[in-house]
């Protein structure tokens, strides 16, 4: 796996929220070396205002985020997907379409801050807190030699990343 930019999918059900956060911080983080996208198995159409205004409070760019299908970047002439990674539970246990290319993938459960309930501070409180909780994986992520790594051992460090308890990831 060498090339100069790998390309992420964050794929969830909604692809309103966590998902969403997921591209905007790897897209930030990554520096170049990676591209990424978000989508969902059933979109809502569109981003969680609490989502953006987040990103927007840490200066993560928002331009072009947007709710969309999984079935748009999995037709002819989409990205070639170097990893997968399903940040809910829903999409986890969903049959995805077919990707090309077999990319890598691994199940990064975080709760969804969409679905939070209380006071207002409590529901930022949510997406602050999926927000550290993705961060934290994507840091690991990042850190792993990605070009140096045989793809069973990769497999077994992304899902290791994915099963950390979420009060490890925070």
């Amino acid at each position: 796996m060498t090339q100069s930019a790998y390309n992420v999918l964050f794929l969830c059900t909604g692809n309103s929220a966590r998902s969403i956060l997921g591209e905007a911080i790897l897209n930030q983080r990554g520096e170049g070396r990676f591209r990424a996208f978000s989508a969902g198995s059933h979109p809502k159409g569109a981003v969680h205002p609490m989502a953006l205004e987040l990103l927007r409070t840490l200066d993560l760019p928002t331009a072009g985020l947007r709710s969309k299908s999984w079935d748009e970047l999995a037709r002819p002439g989409g990205p070639h997907l170097d990893f997968v990674f399903t940040v809910c539970d829903d999409a986890a246990g969903e049959v995805c379409p077919y990707w090309p290319g077999q990319p890598v993938t691994a199940h990064w459960g975080i709760p969804d801050p969409a679905a939070a309930v209380g006071s207002e501070l409590e529901r930022k409180a949510a997406f602050r807190l999926a927000f550290r909780q993705l961060e934290n994986r994507i840091k690991l992520f990042l850190s792993l030699p990605i070009a140096s790594i045989d793809r069973m051992r990769l497999q077994e460090r992304l899902d290791e990343i994915g099963k950390l308890p979420r009060a490890a990831a925070d």
